[in-house]
């Protein structure tokens, strides 16, 4: 990308639109000068321009939610930029993964409210999935030696899907038991499986909200 083909408007900025590379969700749009895109092309994570604060700064420099940036487009009239990257954790300073969870003509009362997972499972738990997804991605596009994630992806479907058997057996057996620390480790192992079984499938975390989405309405 060659700086001198963007065109910044009148204030010197040029908005950004910021996409996720593994669940292609629109993640944010923020602002950039010449100076945060020089400093996003140079530093390989997201820099922006604040208008309200008239200052630069860094996605993820506080939360640690970094945006890795992976590629960047501009469209036709080179006044809009397109960013993919690896986004870690929320997007959101309200804590979602995406900044559009908000769907316009709904209200808060109303029964068709768009899907909130934070509303409905906890604040947390929509980051987490996505984080720890994020993680198992990683792996399986850079496999690590001695990963047990790439253990598993190694020996393929039937032995991923042998592990989630074996983890929903265990939780069952923990559920039976009544115990709360052991159902919480075993629902843990569950979990983990079977995100890896999406990543299998490459199925995001996302995909699975928003058929979750259909049956809260």
């Amino acid at each position: 990308m060659n700086i001198d083909n963007i065109k910044f408007d009148s204030n010197g900025l040029i908005p950004a639109v910021i996409q996720d590379n593994t669940t292609n969700t629109v993640l944010m749009l923020a602002y950039m000068n010449k100076e945060a895109l020089a400093k996003t092309i140079q530093s390989g994570v997201t820099w922006f321009y604040s208008r309200s604060r008239k200052s630069l700064w860094q996605k993820g420099e506080t939360s640690g939610n970094v945006q890795k940036v992976l590629e960047m487009y501009y469209d036709c009239d080179a006044d809009t930029l397109l960013v993919k990257v690896e986004q870690s954790g929320a997007a959101c300073h309200e804590g979602t993964f995406s900044c559009f969870s908000r769907r316009l003509g709904e209200t808060e009362s109303s029964s068709e409210k768009l899907f909130n997972a934070e509303e409905v499972y906890g604040k947390s738990l929509s980051t987490v999935l996505h984080e720890l997804y994020n993680v198992i991605m990683d792996r399986k596009t850079n496999p690590k030696e001695g990963s047990y994630t790439n253990y598993l992806f190694d020996k393929g479907q039937d032995k991923i899907l042998k592990k989630v058997g074996e983890e929903s057996a265990e939780t069952i057996i923990a559920s039976k038991n009544n115990d709360k620390g052991e159902l919480l480790y075993e629902m843990a192992d569950l979990w983990y499986h079977c995100l890896v079984l999406l990543a299998h499938h490459d199925v995001s975390p996302s995909e699975l909200l928003e058929e979750l989405q259909k049956r809260r309405k």
